[in-house]
């Protein structure tokens, strides 16, 4: 990390702590009922009880549970189904007005069906997650595909490959940034059809709690709970991009070593 990047941090975690002074400030000084809006101190309370009389941690490990299975059911369909719909034409035109239809209806008003069909708990949220995380990795998988130099395609021709061949040793790691950062986008969209999910089909999970803090009137904790699935998706989030860096780097040294 370079001393430009150390200040940016620092200069992130110093406005962090300035809004929250101003928010706690204004609390007191404008007497705003916790009911309303809670100071960050009666949300910080709120949260330190939670985390150490133990209630909230089995929610935080049930939406990570949801998180987990919904992201690599859905990653893994996506990117089945986005090579599929790249390598075939016929495919892609018989298949994909049902891909983008299936996508555009709310996976909300499908939330009562699939507790139907599921019912409560853990199945009818983790396919609402991997139906919402499905579309961009199978999109961003689709697109990379389509992208190939068509030079490149020419040569992979000319010397005979495969059309396996073609599509594991040049479409694929061509692609792979684009397929990434798919995989980040259905990361953070994850987060949001697990707690969705939850505040539908589950008893358990932050979502479920935000909807039971709700009915208590207890906002310092629906606030604690909002603040640990911001951590949560941070934390998947940060995880997406080690994994990022470490599938790239390969092809990070060998453009420096084009460059050179």
């Amino acid at each position: 990390m370079t001393g430009r990047d150390g200040l940016l941090r620092a200069g992130s975690l110093l406005l962090a702590v300035l809004l929250l002074l101003a928010w706690e400030g204004a609390c007191r000084l404008l007497h705003l009922s916790a009911l309303v809006l809670p100071p960050p101190s009666a949300i910080a309370a709120a949260l330190w009880q939670g985390l150490a009389s133990g209630t909230l941690w089995p929610h935080l490990g049930a939406t990570a549970l949801e998180l987990a299975l919904g992201l690599a059911v859905g990653s893994v369909l996506g990117f089945a189904c986005g090579v599929l719909l790249g390598e075939f034409a016929v495919l892609r035109r018989l298949l994909m007005p049902y891909v983008v239809v299936s996508q555009v209806v709310p996976k909300l008003a499908l939330a009562p069906l699939f507790v139907l069909w599921f019912g409560f708990g853990l199945a009818p949220t983790v396919v609402i997650t991997a139906l919402i995380c499905f579309f961009p990795l199978m999109e961003n998988t689709l697109t990379a595909l389509q992208q190939v130099p068509p030079e490149r395609l020419e040569l992979f021709r000319m010397l005979g490959a495969s059309r396996a061949q073609t599509l594991w040793r040049l479409k694929l790691p061509s692609g792979l940034p684009a397929i990434l950062a798919g995989v980040r986008v259905a990361v953070v969209l994850a987060l949001v059809g697990a707690v969705v999910g939850e505040f539908i089909a589950a008893s358990r999970g932050l979502g479920a709690l935000v909807i039971a803090s709700q009915s208590t009137m207890d906002t310092p904790r629906m606030f604690a709970v909002l603040f640990l699935v911001a951590l949560l998706g941070l934390a998947a989030y940060q995880v997406t991009l080690a994994l990022e860096r470490r599938l790239l780097q390969p092809f990070n040294r060998t453009s420096q070593g084009d460059s050179a």
